[in-house]
């Protein structure tokens, strides 16, 4: 098994948002009234919210980040795992939901790194999978020529043998709708153009005829049916086993589904699957955050975006709050300094003592006592 982890932060370049843009999105945060150097990344599911519903007294705890005037205190950006939707989207779901404004500088999900490889293929053929948007998440990256593997697979007869039984599923688009669909890009052909990358931006819905597709496209070199050697790259956004949601028991994740493939494949295939997996414990994500975290505090101290995002001042303390210690402390323990770790009890983890493989350095309760440490902390 060939399995690649990508540790390498993000290039400074993509980070900079162009100064004006970044500056309006944060017009209304101004400056920052706490001393003292900190940010804050919060994970969501298990969190902030189970399902749609806010725990932990998440609204309230978020609404203490803000001054009377609804200025920014300190800066803070929601880390997670989780997607399948573009960051835009996410921002304006959570800021319902949760009753503050969150812009989408402060929403990071595990398939946000894709981004960075739009040089690499923006103009090939790609196909992605997972719940919700992807296609649209990527299309909105600035990829040019994507297909969602429903889309794609739809141009195959038959690829899915037991499609006629899943009477569950969406009735909106035929199974075998049009095949020159006014949606599709002209430029795509998908009975001569090979797959040069998969995505799985998000937990996949149909793991049956994904699985079987996957396997179909990546044992063809990119093209059912034909043969070749070369296994078109793999990328997954993340890979939890198991995360928190609505459910009281935690849900297999996109590491389970990555399982599922893996096995699969290898014993289909005369050699191992390659794939690369982004996400959450990985050292560059934490990385990530951190510079994202500067640029937040940096636009809302100054209008002038034009200097080195390195001349800003490092950060004394970056709090990482989540609820899964395999993914969240982990990662944080892995980054180092200045990151300091909070475990929460109301998700993956409910133990009444620290996690004893990847301890925290603090165990609360709820999300709002973690705010509650932190804003105590620094204004001391």
């Amino acid at each position: 098994m060939r399995f690649r982890l990508n540790n390498q932060p993000w290039p400074h370049s993509r980070l900079r948002m162009r100064p004006a843009s970044f500056t309006r999105c944060f017009s209304l945060l101004h400056s920052l009234p706490l001393q003292g150097s900190c940010g804050i990344a919060f994970d969501i599911d298990g969190v902030i919210l189970r399902g749609r519903t806010p725990i932990g007294n998440s609204p309230s705890a978020l609404r203490r980040l803000y001054d009377d005037s609804g200025n920014l205190k300190l800066p803070f950006l929601f880390l997670t795992n989780g997607g399948g939707i573009p960051e835009s989207k996410r921002a304006a779901e959570l800021s319902e939901l949760l009753g503050v404004k969150i812009l989408p500088a402060q929403v990071v999900q595990g398939h946000s790194p894709f981004r960075n490889l739009l040089k690499r293929y923006e103009n090939e053929l790609i196909v992605v999978t997972g719940k919700g948007e992807p296609a649209e998440v990527m299309s909105a990256y600035g990829f040019k020529k994507v297909l969602s593997l429903e889309e794609y697979a739809s141009y195959f007869d038959d690829i899915d043998p037991v499609a006629q039984f899943k009477r569950w599923t969406r009735t909106t688009k035929p199974f075998n709708w049009p095949r020159h669909s006014s949606e599709l890009a002209p430029q795509i052909d998908v009975y001569s153009d090979r797959v040069k990358a998969v995505f799985v931006a998000s937990d996949p819905v149909d793991w049956g005829r994904d699985i079987q597709v996957l396997c179909d496209i990546l044992t063809s070199g990119g093209l059912p049916g034909k043969g070749c050697e070369h296994q078109p790259y793999l990328y997954f956004a993340a890979d939890d086993l198991e995360y928190q949601a609505a459910f009281s028991c935690e849900r297999l994740g996109m590491g389970a589904f990555r399982i599922a493939l893996e096995s699969v494949f290898n014993r289909i295939h005369m050699k191992p699957l390659e794939y690369t997996s982004f996400g959450k414990p990985n050292p560059f994500v934490f990385q990530t955050a951190g510079a994202i975290l500067r640029n937040i505090q940096l636009a809302c101290q100054t209008d002038d975006l034009s200097g080195d995002i390195d001349a800003i001042h490092a950060f004394r303390t970056l709090y990482m709050i989540g609820d899964n210690p395999f993914v969240d402390i982990k990662g944080a323990r892995q980054a180092g300094h200045p990151w300091f770790s909070i475990l929460t009890r109301t998700g993956v983890f409910k133990e009444r003592g620290n996690h004893a493989e990847f301890p925290a350095d603090l165990v609360v309760n709820t999300v709002e006592e973690a705010v509650d440490f932190i804003l105590k902390r620094e204004s001391s």
